[in-house]
């Protein structure tokens, strides 16, 4: 056996691998006598057909299964013994397999395609703008969540009179035209310049608008057409109100706290405010935590640079994913794809170098937070606490073992970019939720 690096570029190559008779023929014979001594062959009793017989019938097929058995163990061992690192995997040249003639050949000859990167350099110098961003509360955003939550457990009511926020059912009719809808039109969805005509209506009033104007945003959605149905929705229309909906906030009694923590959780209006604020901080600082996150692993792969086979990498995805992708959705999402790859072969190498190693106790936790998280509105608590070990062990034994993969890579993924943090001296910055807003913007 003769196998031969051929390096086209920085990052793509070809193998090819020569086989001869000797290679492959004292294992294909010795599989042929196993045939012949278990094959039940019409004219012959079990087990005593000729093995010049079984050759014929079987030869090609065992002949095809053992070349490929040798290439396949062959080709890995020598690319694991290689100093570079492979993406993907190997693609065979199917031109040239389609040449071979498999009743008479003796030697043979198959060429794979493959991508790889080497010297994998990654900067972690002073040049690294590593910040950890934690979020300052502004009370008016905490007021605005408890407004919210008391509207979203409120009493709905049907008033005589139409007030600012209510909701009005009602008829949308073209005057010039045969369009008609019925729908519910929140008045926070209505243009300031155009509330005025919608406060003060009783059912049964009728109102002229142009709904392209009058309805600021989303109107498709609002009016519940199509986006094109929803262009026409310009010019002269009347809406006839047959109801009025508004919602009476929840008062801020033991009621409401228990539904919204569960029993006995929160027990005065102080606590419930500081419960709130507590949970909005902790859900923006992770947020903020992947934001990042983000940023850095940006920052370290424009560092790196890594030279990917584009290329190559595009015919892998597409003859990986045979009849699921079309060649112009990988061409759209390979840059994705190739951002996420390129993060991994960082993310790996980090961990190498520096021995940063993701252990099965770390899984366990950082599995029991997720549940926690999934789990935090339920107000189930003990009972929760006191079936983790059941829920985390089905959890990782789901997908047939690829949820305890991706977590294991999530919590080494934790741990590098904790190291390289450590490495950049990360500043610490506190910024308003408007900031945090401009930031995701930008």
């Amino acid at each position: 056996m003769e196998i031969i690096l051929d390096k086209h570029s920085a990052n793509q190559a070809s193998v090819k691998i020569k086989l001869n008779e000797a290679d492959y023929q004292p294992k294909v014979d010795a599989k042929l006598k196993d045939y012949a001594k278990k094959a039940n062959i019409k004219g012959f009793r079990p087990g005593k057909a000729p093995v010049s017989m079984v050759k014929r019938m079987y030869g090609t097929s065992v002949l095809v299964d053992e070349i490929n058995n040798i290439l396949s163990s062959s080709l890995n061992e020598y690319l694991k013994a290689q100093t570079f690192r492979i993406l993907g995997d190997p693609l065979p040249v199917i031109e040239d397999a389609d040449k071979i003639d498999w009743n008479t050949q003796k030697d043979f000859e198959f060429s794979y395609k493959i991508g790889f990167v080497e010297n994998v350099d990654i900067p972690l110098d002073g040049a690294l703008e590593a910040v950890s961003f934690s979020i300052e509360m502004d009370e008016k955003e905490v007021d605005n969540t408890i407004e919210n939550l008391r509207s979203q457990y409120g009493k709905m009511t049907n008033p005589e009179v139409s007030e600012e926020n209510d909701f009005l059912y009602g008829d949308l009719k073209a005057i010039d035209g045969s369009f008609e809808k019925t729908f519910s039109l929140p008045l926070s969805k209505v243009d300031g310049r155009s509330l005025k005509k919608f406060l003060g209506l009783k059912k049964d009033d009728v109102v002229e608008l142009d709904p392209s104007k009058v309805i600021k945003e989303d109107l498709a959605g609002v009016v519940g057409v199509t986006e094109e149905e929803a262009a026409q929705l310009t010019g002269k229309f009347e809406f006839t109100v047959k109801n009025i909906n508004r919602t009476e906030l929840a008062d801020l009694d033991q009621v409401f706290f228990d539904k919204l923590f569960g029993e006995g959780q929160v027990d005065s209006e102080e606590a419930f405010r500081t419960k709130v604020r507590d949970i909005m901080s902790e859900n923006y600082n992770k947020e903020l935590k992947v934001y990042s996150d983000e940023k850095i692993k940006e920052q370290l792969i424009a560092k790196t640079n890594l030279d990917l086979p584009e290329t190559f990498l595009k015919e892998w995805l597409l003859k990986a994913n045979d009849g699921k992708v079309t060649a112009d959705q990988v061409e759209k999402e390979y840059p994705i794809y190739a951002k996420q790859l390129a993060w991994t072969i960082i993310s790996n190498e980090l961990a190498k170098s520096n021995e940063i190693q993701a252990e099965h106790e770390d899984v366990i936790e950082k599995t029991k937070e997720m549940i926690r998280e999934q789990f935090a509105s339920s107000g189930l608590g003990a009972q929760l606490e006191a079936s983790m070990d059941m829920f985390v062990d089905n959890y990782l034994k789901g997908n047939e073992g690829q949820n305890y993969m991706q977590m294991l890579t999530s919590v080494q993924n934790d741990k590098v970019l904790a190291f390289v943090k450590e490495k950049a001296q990360a500043k610490e910055e506190k910024i308003s939720v408007d900031k945090f807003q401009e930031l995701l913007a930008n």
